[in-house]
């Protein structure tokens, strides 16, 4: 199928007025509320949030296995789960890094600690998606997953492909429960846990820390591998490379387990052999062909956009909901891939030195005619069903530095089209999410500043705050600046940042040519607000020695309005 589809019919009005293609109604329906039992003691809860919660009882307890977003989504499966048996949770299991949120509830059952196992990459993955780059990580998971749209109306949250949605709504305030593991894992164990045995293999797929547990006993898989949509090889939010090639040594290790049971992240529990052999093969096979067909096509010579206006998924896989395109579109895993090998440029003459976006976008729309010619000619791609065309002609008239309330508004039009005729929940998302952006219907301008938290930046050694300002420095500010500053902690420790060449580089302090002295959680305040450094340095909560004017102006570089005010 098309990445959006503009055939007749397909577009409908769901039960809470959202309109949407009729196929994302019935993939809801995958995803419903159930606390499966897959086979006596072994238990998966679909639908309390965007994953999976699992049960596995052994002779000594019951292994959890992935505890959600949040401690209240945990708590909601724990309450499932003891409606079916009393047994004490005994050790907690981590497919991969992103729902961990939930794990103090379990502690909080069962009166103290319990064993953790999860890859030992979990924590410094975790970290990097909270320093950096997380208000662009931010940015993204609203985007995708639909978290700023409304539930109701048009332009509602239908599903987020992998599940009903990101957040559940009845989990508010949605509070932070995450555990370091503390059995880390590398893969290649063979544990005894609860009573079982538990078989552990690295298998990376979203995220380089996944791991596949089998217990041979049961003969039951649980997995990070295989979901109930077509694999997401490039997530729209914006994400690490990951290569289908690693994805498929992980996929063919577990049909080689031959599981009489098969449990996810995502999705309904699978059992039967057969069918899991059979469905799964299909599903590893959708994915192998991207792969192959990409690298064929780039030894062929083609471009990202040929190849991407050219490779389809066979026919085949429109049979089954595991290889249909829910989440994400094949056309845009061919692109992943095809930079994932080679890299962005894919000898395109015209990408070797593009014109900046914003003079391209006016040229072009001059050469067809004018601002007021292009809206016509997209208004005539809508009626059309044109919408390729349409999407791009309205984007020029946006990007070019005068355009007007109008063109962003039709840009919206253009994007709510392709929404409700796709049937993938991240293309449906993101591009609602753009639309009432752009129109004003929601405001996200604060996605565009980076903005610090309190909480994390507590939780931080000094030096490990500080050089977050690298990614915050402004290269014109600083354009010619080479100062060099320390800041001492009432603590007692000392960490310099050196700024020069146009970067910022975090020092241990010594030969500072200014030394400014405060404590570790006033700095924390500045930082994230709503303190400023001048009022600290008014009321002697913070000093500063040496050359208090080159610390005022290397400091005022950086996107922080703590240091400017």
């Amino acid at each position: 199928m098309p990445s959006f589809d503009t055939g007749r019919g397909v577009v409908v009005t769901d039960a809470r007025g959202q309109r949407v293609h009729r196929d994302v109604v019935a993939h809801t329906e995958r995803l419903a509320r159930t606390f499966y039992e897959v086979a006596p003691g072994v238990w998966s809860f679909v639908g309390n949030g965007l994953s999976n919660q699992s049960f596995i009882e052994g002779p000594d307890g019951i292994i959890a296995i992935d505890t959600g977003e949040c401690i209240e989504e945990m708590r909601e499966a724990l309450t499932e789960l003891r409606q079916r048996t009393a047994k004490p949770i005994v050790a907690v299991l981590y497919t991969h890094f992103h729902y961990v949120g939930g794990t103090r509830a379990v502690f909080d059952e069962a009166g103290g600690p319990v064993p953790i196992y999860g890859h030992e990459g979990i924590p410094g993955n975790l970290a990097r998606v909270t320093s950096e780059v997380q208000p662009a990580y931010a940015s993204g998971i609203a985007h995708q997953f639909g978290m700023r749209m409304p539930t109701e109306g048009p332009d509602g949250v239908v599903n987020v492909g992998l599940g009903l949605f990101f957040r559940n709504p009845g989990h508010a305030p949605f509070t932070p429960g995450y555990i370091d593991p503390t059995e880390p894992l590398r893969g290649g164990e063979s544990l005894r846990i609860a009573g079982l045995t538990v078989e552990v293999t690295h298998a990376p797929s979203d995220a380089d820390d996944s791991v596949t547990f089998w217990f041979p006993d049961l003969g039951v898989a649980v997995n990070n591998l295989v979901w109930p949509t077509l694999f997401n090889i490039f997530a729209i939010r914006g994400e690490a490379y990951r290569d289908p090639q690693i994805l498929l040594r992980g996929i063919d290790h577990l049909i080689g387990l031959s599981p009489a049971h098969l449990l996810g992240a995502h999705g309904a529990p699978l059992t039967g052999r057969d069918e899991i052999r059979a469905r799964v093969t299909r599903y590893r096979d959708s994915i192998q062909f991207l792969w192959d067909q990409t690298v064929r096509g780039m030894n062929r010579g083609l471009t990202s956009d040929q190849m991407a206006a050219s490779i389809r998924l066979p026919k085949v896989f429109e049979t089954d909901s595991l290889t249909r395109e829910f989440y994400g579109v094949a056309e845009h895993h061919v692109r992943q891939i095809a930079m994932g090998v080679r890299g962005w440029f894919d000898g395109d003459p015209a990408k070797l030195f593009p014109l900046a976006p914003a003079e391209r976008a006016a040229r072009l729309v001059r050469g067809l005619g004018g601002a007021e010619s292009v809206r016509n000619q997209v208004a005539e791609a809508r009626g059309a069903e044109d919408l390729r065309w349409g999407l791009e002609l309205a984007a020029w008239l946006v990007a070019r530095p005068d355009a007007e309330a109008q063109d962003r508004e039709l840009l919206a039009a253009v994007l709510r089209d392709i929404a409700q005729r796709t049937t993938a929940a991240n293309i449906r998302n993101w591009c609602l999410t753009r639309a009432r952006d752009l129109d004003g219907s929601t405001d996200l301008s604060r996605m565009r500043e980076h903005r610090l938290r309190a909480g994390s930046l507590a939780a931080m050694r000094p030096a490990e705050a500080l050089s977050l300002l690298r990614v915050m420095l402004d290269p014109a500010r600083a354009e010619g600046l080479d100062h060099h500053l320390a800041f001492r902690f009432a603590e007692g420790e000392t960490v310099g940042l050196h700024l020069r060449n146009g970067i910022s580089a975090v020092t241990d302090g010594l030969s500072a040519t200014a030394t400014i002295t405060l404590a570790y959680a006033d700095l924390v305040r500045v930082l994230a607000g709503p303190e400023t450094l001048g009022s600290l340095l008014a009321t002697g909560a913070a000093t500063i020695a040496g050359d208090a004017a080159a610390a005022r102006a290397g400091l005022a570089c950086f996107d922080v309005a703590g240091f400017a005010a």
